[in-house]
């Protein structure tokens, strides 16, 4: 079975996703592409798309649910690494339920990682 996370996408075409700008190509090389971004305030930027009521992260290539992924994984900020998919780890996540809900995708369960 693939990955779960490898085709869904969700989280990335439904939340907004701020991050400080010492996560971006503004501070180090290795980070977030700051053209990629937008300025949210004087601290934080988000990704372009995401800043809205149609979310849609611009690093997110293909459908959601069928094949999406992340063109910038590697250099994804905070945000992305830190919402994790529901029981990956054994625990439940509102927001990727919120999410997959959105696009008409079952919750993940704990037998999703078996």
């Amino acid at each position: 079975m693939q990955h779960p996370c490898l085709t869904c996408g969700a989280c990335c075409a439904r939340f907004r996703v701020a991050f400080h700008w010492s996560e971006s190509t503004l501070y180090s090389p290795d980070g977030m592409d700051v053209r990629l971004t937008e300025k949210l305030d004087p601290h934080r930027l988000c990704m372009r798309g995401t800043d809205g009521p149609a979310s849609h992260c611009i690093a997110l290539a293909g459908t959601v649910g069928v094949d999406a992924r992340c063109t910038q994984y590697a250099h994804r900020p905070s945000p992305c690494r830190e919402l994790l998919p529901a029981w990956e780890n054994g625990e439940p996540s509102p927001q990727c339920d919120k999410a997959r809900a959105h696009y008409g995708l079952p919750p993940l369960t704990p037998e999703t990682w078996r």
